[in-house]
């Protein structure tokens, strides 16, 4: 066994600090020498742990119009991913909703964290690429592209030794789509930077990319309706057309650092959580805050919101499910404390030490020839 390993972390595109980032960033910290790859990188959008990697990147990152539409990009994105070359790496550990799994390596070992299988091409296809979703010409030509990319999908997925979930939910689709099997070890939350609170400014939150499986729109809908307060913390494809069906009650705030993130969460009443997420860091966020959440009952929400004790469900994916969830919200009482103590399940530091171990674990076992 060499004294110390050629490490590779891969991750599919670098354009700003999200749940599968907050992973990443926790990667970069247990492996501060390896090399980072990564499909292009948008400078000085993520953190300085993963800034100060040394990021290599492939020919999409030269393209026109990366920084803001890469993801029209996609046809070639497994042509890119497979033009890394890992030979020289005793280990390699991907990150990956999209093809950062599907890299070629051909004698080390290689363990992948998947947040979901691509869900541009599986379960969401309709929701980037349906009617009203995008322009006809694309629509159609994805129709073309889709299945030619489920099939590589699904070929290349014997190129991991390991998978590792995020959650129940996904590891469910790993072994529907390619018949694999799956540890789960759940994303991490910042416990140390989202602290217990216990203020109310009379406003309810949403946190999110405003992009279509997001479903903001359906809460728009239902505050317009209600008339409270919504404060919505993102940007997006979507955002123009959120604002042009969102009342004055309803203030669009862009992207926030984590320090105001911190202060929004303090200060709301809920958040809301409208899609189908694969896991979700960020309920688990507000949670930490003491703040409850009012979540679509399905998908990794099952996982972390715990209903009636840290927040509560709705049954349908629509305005007035959301309006009867937030009035018996209203009409309940949920203790800050409970609620952050469940969070607290989830810290980044439980995360790390767990991580770490499964992947020298697995290390240990591909060492000794198991």
């Amino acid at each position: 066994m060499k004294n110390k390993l050629k490490i590779a972390l891969v991750h599919d595109w670098l354009t700003g600090m999200r749940g599968g980032e907050k992973v990443l960033e926790v990667l970069c910290e247990l492996y501060p020498d390896a090399d980072l790859y990564t499909l292009l990188h948008n400078k000085g959008t993520l953190s300085s742990t993963i800034e100060n990697m040394k990021i290599r990147t492939s020919f999409v990152d030269k393209l026109p119009l990366k920084e803001k539409r890469y993801r029209n990009y996609l046809p070639i994105f497994p042509a890119a991913i497979e033009t890394f070359d890992f030979s020289e790496y005793d280990l390699v550990v991907s990150t990956s909703h999209c093809v950062a799994k599907n890299v070629k390596v051909k004698n080390g070992l290689h363990i992948c964290y998947c947040h979901t299988p691509m869900r541009y091409v599986w379960e969401m296809f309709d929701e980037y690429f349906g009617r009203g979703k995008t322009g006809l010409a694309t629509r159609l030509a994805m129709k073309i592209i889709a299945p030619i990319l489920r099939k590589w999908d699904v070929a290349t997925s014997n190129r991991v030794n390991y998978y590792i979930a995020n959650s129940y939910n996904v590891a469910g689709r790993i072994k529907s789509y390619y018949q694999k099997e799956s540890d789960v070890i759940h994303p991490p939350v910042d416990t140390d930077l989202f602290q217990l609170s216990t203020s109310n400014k009379d406003y309810y939150l949403i946190v999110s990319a405003l992009v279509p499986y997001k479903k903001n729109e359906i809460v728009i809908e239902a505050f317009n309706k209600l008339g409270r307060r919504l404060f919505i913390i993102g940007k997006g494809p979507e955002e123009e057309k959120l604002k042009t069906i969102a009342n004055e009650n309803c203030t669009f705030l862009g992207w926030k650092s984590n320090d105001e993130l911190a202060e929004y969460y303090s200060g709301c009443k809920a958040l809301l959580f409208p899609g189908i997420e694969d896991f979700g860091i960020v309920p688990l966020e507000a949670m930490a805050c003491g703040k409850p959440v009012i979540a679509f009952a399905k998908g990794g929400a099952l996982e972390t919101v715990v209903d009636q004790k840290t927040g509560v469900f709705f049954y349908k994916q629509n305005a007035d499910a959301i309006i009867e969830a937030v009035l018996k919200f209203e009409n309940i009482y949920l203790d800050a404390e409970t609620i952050r103590e469940h969070a607290m399940k989830f810290s980044r530091e439980k995360f790390k030490v767990q991580i770490g171990a499964y992947i020298k674990s697995k290390v240990n076992q591909h060492t000794m020839g198991y």
